[in-house]
């Protein structure tokens, strides 16, 4: 659970560029477009973390809703390293916080990527930083309270160095439970309070305008990989939407494999999150989204 920190130098970043989603090669060393991996959160089990491609999506009907649920999570595309430091800027009168899914690379990632082009477009003159949450989003979930330690640190620290500087909480599957875990009000039944971090004050969530969640892992999801439900806290719990795809198995009762991994290059959802900040921003009506595809990713 999210813990307050000491303030600190961020690693702001104004964005990133695209990355096309990795694919497994041939023994030629080109890419093979027939195996393509999904991006989604880790799983672990009996002690060991694992990987999975969705080689046939008929396994659905034979592993049910949770399982398919876990089958896309776990799988993962490259391993992430640290954030480069970046120097100081002033306070922007926007900044979004996002958390990426797992395996994509260091940054916000194509979904994150999406979202912020749409949202800065509706913002006027007004300035709008990016914090790329700092964690190795990984197939290993453990490794996901480092994104709620680094997310609640960077909040707290922007709450208390920029107090006018509005903050929109946003991630895409692993990273949207991050983000929802940066809400929760208290640590969940059965963790060690000592092990995670404390959740954030009272007075925090006066500083954070919209929490957008694309592609969440549901309660059932969450149960299937052994982890708590994510539970967004009540000063979070009207200013959040979650977006799921239609038929996606990690946030809906959907068995859809391909839908998990659609959000970057889908107009609708990514409108649905913008229109969403926007509004909680105070800015105008948009356009329909136009999105430019990643280049990757499985189904397309």
């Amino acid at each position: 659970m999210p813990g307050q920190a000491a303030p600190y130098r961020p690693n702001r970043v104004a964005g990133t560029r695209r990355r096309t989603v990795s694919t497994a090669g041939n023994d030629d060393g080109r890419a093979d477009p027939r195996r393509r991996k999904i991006r989604g959160l880790g799983t672990r089990t009996g002690g060991h973390f694992l990987r999975h491609e969705c080689v046939s999506c008929s396994r659905a009907r034979i592993l049910g809703p949770a399982a398919a649920a876990a089958w896309v999570l776990s799988a993962t595309v490259l391993p992430a390293t640290a954030i480069p430091s970046a120097s100081a800027q002033s306070c922007p009168d926007v900044e979004v916080v996002f958390a990426r899914g797992t395996g994509e690379p260091p940054g916000v990632g194509p979904t994150g990527q999406a979202f912020v082009d749409g949202l800065r477009s509706r913002l006027g003159a007004r300035s709008m930083g990016v914090y790329a949450v700092n964690y190795p989003a990984s197939d290993q979930w453990d490794t996901g309270v480092d994104g709620i330690r680094d997310a609640g640190a960077h909040v707290v620290s922007t709450a208390g160095g920029c107090p006018s500087t509005k903050m929109v909480l946003a991630g895409y599957s692993q990273g949207a439970a991050v983000m929802g875990f940066v809400t929760s009000p208290a640590v969940p039944d059965g963790v060690d309070p000592a092990t995670v971090p404390k959740p954030l004050a009272p007075e925090v969530a006066n500083h954070v305008v919209a929490v957008v969640l694309f592609g969440p892992p549901n309660a059932r999801a969450m149960n299937f990989l052994g982890e708590p439900p994510v539970t967004i806290g009540p000063a979070y719990q009207g200013k959040t939407i979650k977006v799921c795809a239609p038929e996606d198995p990690v946030c809906s009762d959907g068995m859809n494999f391909a839908a998990h991994n659609t959000y970057a290059d889908d107009g609708g959802m990514i409108g649905k999150g913008v229109d969403f900040a926007a509004s909680r921003l105070g800015a105008g009506p948009g356009g329909p989204m136009t999105v430019a595809s990643p280049g990757g990713g499985f189904g397309n």
